[in-house]
């Protein structure tokens, strides 16, 4: 009966919830005392026998917690007719309960989710030479497999035979494919964008590249053990010191009304009441500002965070690869940009729809004796012209020179981060576009709020190559920049900065980011990324939005400080109503009842104006945007 009774603790919080407004209506609405009453009653009972069975089972291993102390002190409300305060103290105290074990029962979803994503069969080659499916834990290290467009990469391992381009998003959490030949290195969970290739089982099972990241997520999630609150440390003293008190006056005076009394003035309702409310009003506030906060303990971490760890692609960049800057050697660059169309067309390199899309609508010609050079681009023949579309490599190979100009274009846009797409007709270079990924708008503006709140550490960890990586922190002005990073090397980089005692918040989006952001001590999700992120996250900022990040920086600080307020306008009421029982005549149950109640309405209009809360000195966006228009239009 007990655990059936602690299953419901959530319908039971419900149920008591309703009959605490029906009793209220009753009574200021209906001015119906009969049916006021009640429910307060049966909403008290409903809610002190989870309460009280909790206590029971702390008892029986020794431990006096808060629950004793609700239980009691309900219980003599309960007896000496106040219902009201009986009713909501035992609903609030359940009420915080749910929040704090619905965000753990979210977090341990993610793992489920991570584990689904991982290949389950593959294509090995038998004796015979014919490729069979097989699951994935009878590949042996050795094993020849096949690897189909768009299938995923069963184990890490090097390629045989083939071509193709590979999406890595999945481990190093970089957008653009990979292009992949005879040697290269391939990694589990990875997917076969274009193309066919044989490959040499190198790692299997646990010990592929994602295998490690479900482990490392496991390992995470065990070593981040729950923060006790405050409330419970407290209780330690404080539950044994109000029993204790209310039993001596009871030997001594042999008056039970007085005990209870003290029993009734010591319960910390508005204690009880100050953090799940500030907690209430502050994930509110995040919610209608984009932010998901997943409970109390992610406000505590967050507002004392110092270092925060971001993911580039996907979160200080757009992750969308498109043309960043262009330069023409010719006057009339429209009959070569629609050659260029035509060849990137024929081709399903990712760099090619981002030229596409640069390009826009122009006139197609056929494109005729097209030839794919490994490693560096197309040479095709079109409208009776030689055209060659890729790398400085391919111009090379094709005899085209670049002039002074052109190079030291070329020398510009690599140091900006780009990678090229040189254009040549006939022997000269016509077109040089360097494509790169975004930075996103605004990006820079909300890492400057984010130091202004105090925030010393803004740090990017990459799969990219080190240079972009450079390229994105100095234009971002972070502190530190580090590139070729797998996600074991971003969770190791995280261990090591809290070792330093640095409060450390990652903010990452995909798979490859799941580690880091079960391992920092607050995980930071982009909306927009996928499931595991999102679940093993503290954090998520919704519909991606950058700007969300400053605001629940912000938001976490001033619920922190809110909860520290009303924590101690609970136990400072609480203390002075205690001694005023002794020391003054004026001290009765229903002026104390009156301050108790005073004091949890000042802690609930404490809590009430998070709700209202903004980051000073933000602009607002639609007036901001106003402005212009009726600049635009003077």
């Amino acid at each position: 009966m007990q655990r059936y009774i602690l299953s419901k603790k959530n319908q039971i919080t419900l149920i008591s919830g309703s009959l605490i407004v029906l009793g209220f209506f009753s009574h200021f609405v209906l001015e119906n005392e009969l049916l006021s009453v009640w429910p307060l009653i049966i909403a008290s009972i409903l809610g002190i026998t989870p309460i009280a069975i909790q206590a029971y089972q702390a008892v029986k291993v020794k431990i006096i917690s808060i629950d004793l102390l609700i239980t009691i002190a309900a219980t003599g409300a309960l007896l000496i007719q106040n219902y009201e305060e009986s009713a909501i103290v035992t609903f609030l105290f359940l009420f915080g309960h749910y929040l704090e074990q619905r965000t753990l029962n979210q977090t341990r979803s993610a793992i489920k989710g991570l584990t689904e994503m991982a290949p389950e069969s593959a294509l090995r080659q038998m004796e015979n030479g014919e490729f069979e499916e097989v699951e994935v834990d009878d590949v042996d290290e050795g094993d020849t497999l096949l690897v189909k467009t768009g299938a995923k990469v069963p184990v890490d391992g090097t390629v045989i035979t083939g071509e193709g381009h590979i999406n890595e998003a999945s481990i190093t959490g970089e957008a653009v494919p990979v292009n992949k030949a005879t040697d290269s290195e391939v990694f589990a969970g990875t997917i076969l964008e274009n193309g066919t290739i044989q490959i040499r089982a190198d790692r299997v099972g646990e010990d592929t590249t994602f295998g490690k990241i479900i482990e490392l997520v496991e390992e995470a999630q065990d070593s981040k053990s729950e923060a006790e609150r405050f409330i419970d440390n407290f209780s330690k003293y404080y539950t044994p010191a109000v029993l204790g008190l209310a039993f001596v006056v009871w030997v001594f005076s042999q008056d039970i009304e007085l005990a209870i009394t003290i029993l009734v003035l010591g319960c910390p309702g508005a204690l009880v009441i100050g953090v799940p409310v500030s907690n209430v009003a502050g994930i509110g506030n995040g919610a209608r500002n984009g932010v998901l906060l997943k409970g109390s303990e992610v406000i505590h971490d967050f507002s004392k965070v110092d270092t925060i760890v971001f993911d580039k692609t996907g979160t200080l960049t757009a992750g969308n690869p498109t043309v960043a800057e262009t330069e023409f050697y010719e006057e009339n660059s429209a009959e070569t940009l629609g050659y260029l169309a035509s060849v990137e067309r024929e081709s399903d390199h990712p760099l090619a729809k981002a030229v596409l899309h640069q390009v826009g609508e122009v006139d197609l010609t056929t494109v005729r004796e097209t030839e794919v050079v490994k490693g560096g681009g197309i040479v095709a023949s079109v409208n009776g012209h030689r055209v060659a579309v890729g790398n400085v490599a391919l111009m090379e190979k094709e005899n085209i020179k670049l002039n002074m100009q052109a190079q030291e274009d070329a020398k510009r846009f690599e140091q900006e981060g780009n990678s090229l797409v040189l254009t040549a007709v006939d022997g000269e270079l016509k077109v040089l576009m360097g494509i790169r990924d975004q930075v996103r708008r605004g990006v820079k503006e909300n890492l400057q709020e984010l130091k202004d709140l105090g925030v010393k550490n803004l740090v990017v960890l990459s799969g990219d190559n080190q240079g972009t990586v450079d390229v994105v922190a100095r234009e971002l002005g972070l502190t530190e920049a580090h590139g070729h990073m797998l996600p074991e090397d971003k969770s190791a980089y995280i261990a090591k900065l809290q070792k330093e005692n640095q409060i450390v918040a990652f903010v990452g989006d995909g798979v490859n980011d799941s580690p880091s952001l079960a391992l920092a001590d607050i995980g930071i999700a982009m909306g927009s990324g996928t499931d595991v992120a999102i679940e093993t996250s503290d954090v998520v900022l919704m519909n991606s939005d950058f700007g969300h990040l400053p605001h629940a920086v912000g938001l976490t600080k001033a619920t922190a400080r809110n909860m520290k307020q009303n924590i101690f306008i609970a136990i400072g009421v609480v203390l002075v109503l205690l001694i005023s029982v002794f020391f003054s005549e004026w001290m009765n149950m229903s002026i104390g009842m009156l301050v108790h109640e005073g004091s949890i309405l000042v802690v609930i209009f404490n809590a009430m104006r998070l709700m209202k809360f903004k980051l000073k000195g933000r602009k607002n966006p639609k007036k901001e945007s106003r402005q212009v228009e009726t600049a635009k239009a003077v």
